[in-house]
């Protein structure tokens, strides 16, 4: 196949595919699977993709199914559309296939659950009386592509349905040479995605990745502003930032690894839980707080913090390679980073209102209207947690409960020897006049 002689059928198909698409119904079958093996010499990428993001290729039809007989053409010039649609990088360096095969499949057929069946069928002519109606079949196609280096990095793209963006996903299997498999899920349009990142390309990414959490997670940083509130000095929240840190990067890990329960119901639980921590650290501001103990429920809350960071990293951890570790510790530096900004903006604006405001007024405001939007969002989260349903009571549930019944302990008696530690190194008291002290009902810590 030559892809340069075939440019002006290929633009004219393009133009098809969008007049086509524009004039029908979104595709309902909208998941492409691949498979990416890494050989000494080549690479192999083996696709399977819907008929219905296809609807642009003039594919034979005989009465409501198409013909697979008469597929040769259509599906020729399908390959050139592909072939430019699917995107294979190599240390920056896009290839071009060598060679290239595809056939019509029916919907029935499941040879794509794994690698070598999937390429064994793709080879294959097509069955010429296989039944295969009118939009619910599969194109299997087979690309081969020379390499460099087994070694290099490599990164795949698709552009099939980009319109589309989130709708249009592709799944991918990674089979690295001598390497275990991994997989990913890649939307229509995204940027390329590494296949094999270096380690210092996912530390950097999870970086970044964990600072932009942390400065659009808005529920995060109302915690972190009710948190520290009551604080005048900086060596003050040593014990706090670290109970917090070390909870919360606990939960973050042991979700990366699966160790929380299972289920729809988890994920609102936490997010009303975590409205829940900003109401309670809310009403302490304003009640009566004991500084030197703070560390105590912020350890507590850290936990439930931790599972809403593993939310937002989600699916992100797929593009870390086979760098899960050091992905999962970068995104929490990226975490500290962001949370250390945020510090550096909020305390100096707390000093200066400090110097306009009465302390006892700065705390009682400031707090009830972050009490006042933690409680909104606790209730509308509440509503949305009543609508899931509950799992039952079964054995992994019972060994989950278990390990976290063990993990809970331990993590409370390392947060402990921690933040003593924190606080002998870095005694300080927090300094109140003794008329806010009187009014707002602080506590200071022991001398």
């Amino acid at each position: 196949m030559k892809p340069a002689g075939f440019g002006i059928v290929l633009g004219l198909a393009l133009e098809l595919a969008g007049s086509f698409a524009a004039a029908h119904d979104l595709p309902v079958n909208r998941m492409m699977n691949a498979f990416v093996k890494i050989e000494p010499a080549q690479a192999q990428l083996v696709v399977r993709v819907p008929l219905d993001l296809m609807r642009g290729i003039p594919f034979p039809l005989k009465g409501s199914e198409y013909d697979p007989a008469a597929a040769g053409p259509a599906t020729e010039l399908a390959l050139i559309f592909l072939a430019d649609g699917f995107v294979i990088i190599e240390n920056g360096a896009r290839l071009a296939p060598s060679s290239s095969a595809g056939r019509l499949s029916p919907p029935s057929d499941r040879s794509f659950e794994n690698y070598g069946a999937a390429m064994a069928l793709a080879d294959r002519p097509p069955e010429p009386g296989a039944s295969i109606p009118y939009d619910k079949g599969f194109l299997d196609v087979h690309f081969t592509y020379p390499i460099s280096s087994p070694d290099s990095v490599f990164k795949i793209q698709t552009q099939i349905a980009a319109d589309l963006g989130n709708v249009a996903l592709l799944t991918v299997r990674y089979l690295p040479l001598g390497e275990s498999s991994r997989a990913m899920i890649i939307s229509g349009g995204s940027e390329p995605a590494r296949l094999n990142p270096a380690w210092y390309h996912a530390a950097g990414s999870f970086v970044v990745l964990g600072i932009e959490h942390i400065l659009s997670g808005i529920d995060h940083l109302l915690f972190l502003f009710c948190l520290v509130i009551p604080f005048r000095r900086l060596r003050g929240l040593i014990a706090v930032i670290t109970a917090f840190t070390l909870a919360h990067s606990v939960t973050l890990f042991a979700s990366a690894f699966h160790l929380v329960p299972k289920g729809a119901w988890f994920p609102p639980f936490v997010e009303v839980a975590i409205a829940c921590s900003i109401v309670w650290m809310a009403l302490e501001n304003m009640v009566g707080v004991d500084l030197g103990r703070r560390w105590r429920i912020t350890g507590l809350f850290g936990l439930v913090h931790g599972f809403g960071f593993s939310n937002a990293l989600g699916q992100s951890l797929q593009f870390a390679g086979s760098h899960l570790l050091l992905s999962l510790f970068s995104f929490n530096v990226g975490i500290e980073i962001g949370q250390l900004c945020v510090l550096a903006v909020m305390l100096p604006a707390l000093a200066l209102l400090r110097r306009v405001v009465p302390a006892r007024v700065g705390v009682f405001v400031l707090s009830g209207a972050a009490g006042a939007i933690g409680g909104n969002w606790m209730w509308e989260r509440w509503l949305v947690l009543r609508q899931v349903q509950w799992p039952g009571v079964d054995a992994a549930a019972g060994v989950s409960e278990l390990v976290w019944v063990a993990l809970v302990p331990i993590i409370c008696v390392c947060g402990w020897v921690l933040a003593r530690w924190a606080g002998r190194r870095f005694r300080t008291r927090v300094e109140w006049q003794r008329a806010p002290e009187a009014s707002i009902g602080i506590t200071q810590p022991p001398k």
